[in-house]
């Protein structure tokens, strides 16, 4: 029994030591993702802004979902004004950029050359390196006392790191995933209330010439001679 005594121990005071040294965890430079899906009016333009640190780094990718031809203007500029990316009438876009300066960036989309048909929007963020103030590895100096365990707290902390960026890339793919989907199936609805509508006009067209022909077919048999008695 004292063996499994002594095991008992070493992890009792591994566990604690964890929970009460590892609250810097929170400190972890990871990437910060964000969605949106919203509607654009015909004819009006709507901005975004995202507060940026130096030498972070910010990606976004929209798609339009529905509206008449699938296009929308997109631009993004700098906290001093400056175009940074510029698309026209495009359906989908990615752009990823460096922060060179700290301030609000803004990103627009734009739909003022449709007068009609109105847009549904969806874009993603993916913020990283925008907690800069602290070291990722200051945890290292809280860490003491545990040299003579086997584990390694650097191994685990690398692995965890590992599968949550493995598992945010899975969210952002799912997300996607969930986009071209719906924007698959607001065509294919369009698609299917274009084939009725037109479906029906056919339909119509035909009843009308089938009874037009009706009508001269009998014209040509009937005896328009008036007979005397």
């Amino acid at each position: 029994m004292e063996p499994v005594r002594v095991v008992l121990w070493v992890l009792s005071v591994f566990i604690s030591l964890v929970s009460d040294r590892l609250v810097v965890k929170a400190s972890f430079s990871q990437a910060t993702d964000s969605d949106f899906t919203f509607s654009l009016p015909a004819g009006r333009k709507e901005c975004f802004y995202q507060t940026m640190k130096k030498e972070a780094s910010l990606e976004i990718e929209y798609q339009v979902l529905d509206g008449a031809g699938l296009d929308v203007d997109f631009f993004i500029s700098s906290p001093s004004g400056q175009l940074l990316f510029h698309d026209e009438r495009k359906s989908d876009g990615v752009h990823t950029l460096e922060t060179l300066e700290d301030g609000d960036y803004m990103f627009c989309f734009d739909n003022t050359f449709s007068s009609v048909s109105e847009k549904l929007v969806f874009f993603e963020l993916i913020l990283d390196n925008m907690d800069m103030s602290e070291d990722p590895d200051n945890w290292k100096e809280h860490i003491i006392g545990i040299d003579t365990l086997d584990m390694k707290l650097e191994d685990i902390m690398d692995t965890i790191n590992n599968v949550k960026s493995r598992l945010g890339k899975s969210t952002q793919i799912q997300t996607l995933l969930r986009a071209f989907e719906a924007r698959d199936r607001n065509i294919q609805e369009s698609n299917f209330e274009r084939v009725n509508f037109w479906s029906v006009v056919n339909l119509v067209v035909m009843m009308v010439v089938s009874a037009v022909q009706v009508y001269l077919v009998r014209s040509l048999f009937e005896d328009k001679r008036k007979i005397r008695t």
